[in-house]
Formats: C-alpha cells, sequence, structure tokens
C-alpha cells in the first residue's frame, strides 16, 4: 500500500478532504466532456475524444503534484461547501454561480455545433493548437496551487489560517495564476474541438475571470497586509506583460 501524500515541510498529510477535493476536481473531466458526446448524438468524435483524453492528463498530473507538495490545499479546498463560503465575499458567489453554468454551457454549444455542423472542417492544427491551449492552462493553475496554500475556491481573507501573500511559483509573473490557467481552458475548447460557436460562452467565462480578477486583485490590496507591496514586485495581475 502506497503512502498518503505528505508535505516534507510542514509534515501534512491528505485526509478525508483532500481525497475529496482530488474526486471533485477528476468530476469536472466528466462534466466537462461527457456532455460533448451526449449532445452530439455520437461517440464517434475524435477531437473530441482527444480532448477528453488530454483533460484526464492534465488534471490527473495537476492532482498528483499538488497533493505532494501542498495536500493542506487540497484538505482546506474539500471542506463541505457551507464551511468553503463562510466569509466569502458577497460579490464572488454570483461570478462562481455563472462560471458554473458557461462549465456545462460551453460543452453543451460544442456539441450542438458538432452535430449540427455549423462550423464544417477545421485543419488539424487549429485542433492541435487548442489541445495544446488546454494543456498549457494546466501549467500556471497548477503552479498556483502546488504554491499557494491559501488557494481556496471563494474570495476571502482567511485570517483563522494566517493568510498571507503568495509570491513563489507562477506568481513571479502574475498575480493570479490560476485564473490565467482557467481562461486558457474555456478558450481552448472551440480550437481544439473545431466548435466556433462555443466560442461565444468559452470569451464570456474569459470575460467573467478578468472581472474576478480585478476585483479580487482590489480586495487584496485594501485587506491583505504586504499585497500592496507585492504588486510593485509583481506588477501584472492575469497576463504577463500586458496587465
Amino acid at each position: 500500500m502506497s503512502m498518503p501524500a505528505r508535505d516534507p515541510v510542514t509534515n501534512v498529510s491528505l485526509n478525508k478532504y483532500g481525497y475529496n477535493t482530488i474526486a471533485r476536481n477528476m468530476s469536472i473531466v466528466v462534466i466537462t466532456c461527457l456532455p460533448l458526446f451526449l449532445v452530439a448524438g455520437t461517440w464517434s468524435w475524435g477531437w473530441a475524444w482527444v480532448y477528453t483524453a488530454a483533460s484526464f492528463i492534465g488534471w490527473a498530473a495537476l492532482n498528483a503534484i499538488v497533493a505532494r507538495v501542498n495536500p493542506g490545499l487540497f484538505n482546506e479546498r474539500g471542506k463541505p461547501t457551507k464551511q468553503l463560503m463562510a466569509g466569502s465575499k458577497k460579490w464572488d458567489l454570483p461570478i462562481l454561480a455563472a462560471y458554473t453554468v458557461l462549465m456545462f454551457v460551453t460543452p453543451i454549444v460544442a456539441g450542438l455545433d458538432y452535430r449540427n455542423g455549423w462550423s464544417g472542417e477545421t485543419h488539424p492544427a487549429i485542433h492541435i493548437f487548442g489541445i495544446a491551449l488546454l494543456l498549457l492552462g494546466f501549467v500556471p493553475l497548477t503552479g498556483a496551487m502546488a504554491s499557494n496554500k491559501f488557494f481556496e475556491p471563494t474570495v476571502r481573507i482567511q485570517s483563522e489560517r494566517g493568510h498571507s501573500v503568495a509570491e513563489s511559483g507562477p506568481y513571479r509573473y502574475v498575480r493570479h495564476p490560476g485564473y490565467l490557467g482557467v481562461i486558457l481552458h474555456f478558450v481552448s475548447v472551440p480550437f481544439a474541438l473545431g466548435a466556433w460557436a462555443a466560442l461565444v460562452p468559452a470569451l464570456l467565462a474569459a470575460a467573467l475571470y478578468v472581472l474576478r480578477t480585478a476585483l479580487e486583485d482590489r480586495t487584496l490590496r485594501q485587506e491583505l497586509p504586504g499585497y500592496a507591496d507585492f504588486t510593485q514586485r509583481t506588477r501584472f495581475r492575469l497576463f504577463p506583460s500586458v496587465w
């Protein structure tokens, strides 16, 4: 039997909540990929299978890395929703609700596109670009979760946990690398699947996360000690050399 993942620095191991987080993460593959086939009305959609495999590999790798180097984060993220929501900013809840809806809508629209042939044939290079974009999105997302023990699902100041500024890993380049990863995941869908109708909900989701970035950044500047100084060292919020 393998030993549970343990952070060698904090001596924290995965608990039941940590394993719950892993299960939730892998369920994202089902939530975002199964609708593709169901709505398309076929299991013979080659690029959808490639997209599903890439998504599974990305989430499995993220789970393995974060469970090894930062298991305490998974233990926190896997707690009951009521506990996670305590102290969350009220403006964040409707944003998360809209994000959840778009997470379902984007693959549904992609499936409808394929079923009805709205986008026609797409060059394989475009599909490959989309798959690469999907996998690329896991880099900042995994890095954020691996290096920031306060990367919880909602925006709140975690005073009870000694909330401090995360500055290592991808935080050296942008202040919200996890959100960059989420945006890349959404935008990858129409390219990877050649379903251009899905670009509409994907861009809506991207805009939603740009808004969330701006609101969270303002909150952290005002309420988290040391964050204002951090913004002088890491100047860009979301997109390196842009914003």
